[in-house]
């Protein structure tokens, strides 16, 4: 645009508290494989942890289990011992731990787990773990294909731009020479200053009628453009060069710079009263006013002190006719390049112009959603249409028909600058699908009726259940980064973080869960409770290493609470050394285990055991045949078989 200053100037494990009793009065004998016990592990887990021994994996699911049930002083103790163990854990638990510490009062501390979690993790704000990676021709390719664009017909062969309708009437900005002899030519751009103009407008159609000069004081021999009309009528704001009551200012390098005035309509018809607003100065610009529906906000741009860019969108309230400071929208809207000329609807959506954001040249037109807090958010490139690689700019819309106008240089116009009519065939409406199926995590059965809460941050924005073949799903906006946490009696809550990709489409997200109790009976192996595949010993060597007493201790602690239980404890190797030497090294291993465990205070005629070698193979890998380590692995195991309940 030439003839214008522009401004532009895991896994989540959380465990339920349920408790479960044998039956006791079950018989002896072959009923026995009818009684089951149920095994409380996150009781375990913390009578394990009250011993001294430590675990990452351990603190992290006991943190989660009181985190998620909002019990936070829990949430914090075991948090706290996380990091004392790992003072670099993943991103998600700094923030858990800040939440839980401010909600034991404890700020301080809160604030400096937060100052560490912005240093290590610097993209990472609140909601938006990952960076996107979505190329924005990609999205500006998807918006395009939605308008109808024609020549507004009020176009001259200067510039024309700025429009705003007010009962049915399209006002605007131009530099067109009306034949007044003393009209002056701005010397940046060789054509004459711009004064506001009107044509009358079908709204239906937005065809516009024969151009009028909008006869009244506002216009002056300087710059005026980008009215803005209040619903009343009564009260207009627009763009000016720094000049009122015959004056005009500068700023400290001699130039003349923009402001805001206000005008009113008297009972005689005539705009008066015309004032610049307070928060304008001589030594920056201020320009191109914009109203929110309620009228209780002016949005505007402005390269004030605190602009992130060249220039920047502000918004100032409105009480009466006093208004509140300028507040800068932030760097989800403004860039380093220029933001300029919003517009606001009665959808909570504001339009922009800028060369900031991705787009296809010079200033391209964007929408953002104006959140309830007063932040902008799913800011898009409204497409092809519009924007080009030229300035596009000054857009605004009739949320009800549609219809709208916007303003460019690009190629074919009349003008340095044209106005376009529009009708918006289909809505910038970027919706995503995001959906999953629910399953038992070790059997892969569905799991029905499954309660699925969906999250913004830490906002619940939707609950739905699972159906009977366990699938859920919810309508999410594009480009948000949500959780989903899955719950469902008897099996650990999860929590699951996912990123909606910017294209309409559906995103999936499946989600496995682990039984939170243990449902044993007779013949059973205890350990797969506890996912103890193996229990550890140094090299060729049978005494107990620390990993093996935390796994044990959950062993212990389950004997402890089933006084009846009676394990068969059997030590495997894989087929790599002599068939006699696994032999008695498992023979040693399996003797160690119940040592340790007698040790502890477990009766001895509780348990038996012995090692079996490389006689009870899982798999292919005997003697002679290649394997990989993985697949040896699975052939060295420990197993506590349940004999009796």
């Amino acid at each position: 645009m030439k003839s214008y200053i522009l401004l532009c100037l895991t896994f989540i494990i959380v465990f339920s508290f349920n408790s479960y009793a044998q039956d006791s009065k079950v018989a002896a004998g072959d009923k026995k494989y009818d009684n089951y016990a149920y095994i409380d592990a996150i009781k375990t887990y913390e009578r394990v942890a009250d011993k001294g021994y430590k675990s990452e994996d351990m603190f992290k699911k006991l943190g989660n289990s009181y985190y998620f049930n909002s019990n936070f002083d829990g949430a914090a103790k075991w948090y706290g011992e996380l990091f004392a163990m790992n003072t670099s854990p993943e991103p998600e638990y700094y923030y858990r731990y800040a939440q839980s510490l401010k909600s034991t009062g404890q700020m301080d501390k809160a604030n400096k787990i937060l100052g560490e979690f912005n240093a290590k993790y610097k993209n990472d704000n609140r909601g938006k773990l990952y960076k996107e990676d979505v190329n924005y021709l990609d999205e500006i390719k998807a918006n395009s294909g939605r308008y109808t664009i024609e020549n507004a017909g009020i176009n001259s062969k200067y510039s024309d731009y700025g429009s705003f309708v007010y009962d049915n009437k399209l006002y605007f900005a131009s530099a067109r020479d009306t034949g007044n002899f003393s009209q002056r030519k701005h010397k940046w751009t060789g054509e004459y200053f711009t004064n506001l103009y009107f044509a009358d407008v079908d709204p239906a159609t937005g065809s516009s009628a024969k151009v009028n000069k909008f006869k009244t004081s506002i216009n002056t021999k300087f710059h005026e453009s980008s009215p803005a009309f209040t619903k009343d009528g009564k009260t207009v704001y627009f763009t000016r060069n720094n000049y009122v009551n015959g004056k005009k200012g500068k700023d400290e390098e001699k130039i003349t710079l923009i402001k805001i005035y206000k005008a009113t309509l008297d009972n005689n018809g005539k705009w008066t009263n015309i004032i610049e607003l307070p928060f304008n100065s001589d030594n920056y610009s201020v320009g191109h006013p914009a109203l929110s529906p309620d009228e209780k906000t002016l949005y505007f741009a402005s390269d004030m002190p605190g602009t992130i860019g060249q220039s920047d969108i502000y918004k100032v309230s409105i009480n009466g006719d006093s208004y509140g400071p300028p507040q800068n929208l932030g760097n989800t809207i403004n860039t380093e390049g220029k933001e300029t000329f919003p517009y606001v609807t009665s959808e909570n959506e504001i339009y922009f112009a800028s060369d900031g954001h991705p787009g296809l040249g010079g200033l391209d037109v964007f929408v953002g959603k104006v959140e309830d807090n007063g932040t902008i958010s799913s800011i898009q490139n409204v497409g092809g249409d519009i924007n080009s690689p030229k300035d596009d700019f000054a857009y605004i819309i009739d949320p009800v028909s549609r219809h709208g106008y916007f303003s460019s240089n690009k190629d074919g116009g009349q003008g340095s600058d044209d106005i376009y009519k529009f009708l918006e065939t289909r809505k910038l409406q970027c919706i995503q699908e995001l959906n999953g199926i629910i399953t038992d995590a070790q059997t892969g059965a569905v799991l029905a009726r499954t309660k699925v809460t969906l999250y913004e941050g830490t906002t619940i924005k939707n609950t739905t259940i699972s159906d009977a073949n366990g699938y859920y799903s919810f309508v999410v906006e594009c480009g948000k980064t949500y959780n989903v946490r899955a719950e469902k009696e008897e099996y650990t809550t999860r929590e699951v973080s996912v990123i909606i990709g910017k294209l309409t489409g559906k995103t999936s997200l499946p989600i496995a869960l682990e039984k939170s109790t243990c449902k044993v009976t007779i013949g059973d192996d205890l350990g797969k409770c506890f996912g103890i595949k193996m229990i550890y010993f140094d090299l060729d060597k049978s005494n107990i290493r620390m990993e093996a007493a935390l796994d044990l201790e959950k062993i212990l602690d389950v004997l402890n609470n089933n006084p009846t239980m009676k394990l068969d404890i059997r030590s495997h190797t894989d087929s790599r050394a002599t068939h006699a030497y696994n032999q008695a090294l498992s023979n040693r291993r399996a003797k160690s285990t119940i040592d340790w465990l007698v040790k502890n205070g477990v009766a001895k005629n509780r348990l038996t055991g012995k090692g079996y070698g490389e006689t009870q193979l899982v798999n292919r890998c005997s003697d002679g045949v290649p394997c990989t380590e993985e697949e040896h692995q699975m052939n060295r195991r420990s197993e506590f078989i349940i004999l009796n309940l």
